[in-house]
């Protein structure tokens, strides 16, 4: 049976699982989401011996129903591959007594690489499967880390063209070279002079603009999103929380059907959200906690079911988290609403509007899966010395935001329920404010090439691949624009 799809803002029009990768946004600028969670055909005691792949194919084939076995077979074995510095993809590696599932092996040494190493292949297969024939433009915005996994992922692949944009001065340098020193004829990376809220509020007005997309479509373009708001984005995230449960249980750390809680960093709330959806396909998850730094719209929403935007944006040294308006938040919104589209497009356009809405007690009662917590500057920077300085391991500031909340959760709910936290990126593309958080005095003046000589010495691990190619890679993009003129750089890329 196929499973189909619908906007979060309508239920009613319902498209096919390709159909929704390729828009990736609805036309009334809602989210695409499954018409019911489906369940796990194949048991735990069946994933614990299965390969990363097998798994993502058992959780995938129940999402992407329209797609063959024989196409979404190739679309996972194209992504997970010799990209990953390691055959497992996703280790886990028990850190004190807390299991941090690596998620940072991929070519761009973060996270997003675990979907965005896919998501060409599901696009590509989707524009064959729907018989599109225009050329396919990915725009995305970017606080980091989504730019240079989709630039990674997208370069020189036929029939597509990528343009990344990105928050001057918001990211960091060795993000930013990454992105601006990326190959590929098709691709495009341009900084906004604003933050990552007002990079994403501009793709998602672009996304919108129907004059511009018949502009488009006259040109032989169509828009589809490499951001997390895209279907097929989030549920290649589901599959490590499947894969890290069963590697659990295949290493006797624990029980068959034992709970475990599950931190994760978080921003746009897609990465939290996949584990949310992990524990509805039945995998035995008990507490998903959000976990967010000084920018913690969400943990004052989880404590007072308000959301709102209107607040000082703080840059903190968790970058990829400095988020005020965390986009895939309403798919949980549509779920808690009984699936009332109505109701979400009433808050979103409040949200919208005035920058604040308030969920009613009814929807605030099905938030108890989730627990919201934060991290300050100054905890997290303790959590990676403290950390490195009992166990030897070096996390990254996302990370330590994860950690730095996990362990206060644990100390103040004594809830003794094992824990896994998503680490979402390496600790060398952080290396400034992870070195200066070892050892401030011996760190903070020194150059960032200097210190990843350093970090691979203090932790005996190796320098990545994406960081030695950075360090004689010419800067290829040099593009910068105000973000009220987002939509016009666009046309300029594309010779409209």
């Amino acid at each position: 049976m196929n499973l189909l799809y619908n906007s979060t803002r309508n239920s009613e029009k319902k498209v096919t699982a390709s159909e929704a990768v390729l828009k990736g946004l609805a036309d009334d600028g809602g989210l695409y989401v499954p018409e019911y969670i489906p369940k796990l055909d194949v048991s735990l005691e069946e994933l614990k011996g299965m390969s990363y792949q097998e798994t993502a194919y058992a959780v995938m084939k129940q999402f992407f129903t329209d797609f063959t076995e024989e196409e979404l077979r190739h679309c996972i074995n194209s992504a997970y591959d010799s990209k990953f510095d390691t055959e497992v993809i996703a280790p886990l590696v028990k850190v004190g007594d807390t299991y941090h599932l690596e998620l940072f092996h991929g070519a761009t040494i973060a996270f997003k690489d675990m979907a965005l190493s896919i998501l060409p292949h599901l696009l590509t297969t989707a524009a064959k499967k729907n018989h599109v024939s225009n050329e396919i433009v990915i725009l995305t915005a970017t606080s980091g880390d989504t730019g240079k996994a989709a630039l990674a992922g997208f370069a020189d692949v036929p029939g597509t063209k990528i343009i990344v944009f990105y928050p001057k001065g918001g990211v960091s340098r060795i993000q930013e070279l990454q992105m601006v020193t990326q190959k590929g004829d098709n691709t495009a990376v341009v900084a906004i002079h604003g933050n990552f809220d007002n990079a994403q509020n501009g793709v998602k007005a672009i996304f919108e603009d129907r004059e511009l997309a018949g502009e488009l479509a006259a040109a032989g373009y169509q828009f589809s999103s490499a951001n997390s708001i895209n279907i097929g984005r989030l549920v290649p995230q589901i599959v490590y929380y499947v894969y890290a449960y069963a590697k659990l249980l295949e290493n006797e750390e624990i029980t068959s059907e034992e709970e475990i809680n599950v931190t994760v960093p978080t921003g746009n709330f897609g990465n939290i959200l996949a584990a949310y959806y992990a524990k509805k396909m039945g995998v035995p998850i008990g507490k998903l906690i959000c976990a967010s730094n000084e920018n913690k719209v969400l943990f004052d929403f989880f404590q007072t079911g308000v959301y709102d935007r209107n607040r000082d944006f703080i840059l903190t040294s968790s970058p990829s988290m400095d988020i005020l308006i965390s986009s895939n938040l309403e798919r949980l919104i549509y779920t808690i609403a009984e699936q009332d589209a109505g109701k979400d497009a009433e808050l979103m356009e409040l949200l919208k509007d005035k920058g604040v809405y308030e969920i009613t007690p009814a929807m605030k009662e099905k938030l108890a899966d989730f627990v919201g917590g934060y991290a300050t500057e100054e905890e997290c920077a303790q959590t990676i010395r403290r950390t490195y300085e009992r166990t030897g391991y070096v996390m990254d500031t996302h990370t330590s935001v994860a950690a730095s909340v996990c362990s206060r959760y644990r100390k103040d709910s004594k809830d003794g329920r094992k824990c896994l936290v998503a680490s979402t990126a390496s600790p060398y593309k952080f290396i400034h404010s992870v070195m200066t958080a070892i050892d401030e005095k011996k760190y903070a003046e020194a150059d960032e090439f200097s210190l990843i000589d350093e970090l691979s010495r203090i932790s005996g691990t190796t320098i990545p691949k994406a960081i030695e190619e950075i360090r004689k890679a010419p800067v290829r993009h040099k593009r910068e624009c105000d973000a009220e003129d987002m939509k016009q750089t666009v046309k300029e890329i594309l010779g409209i």
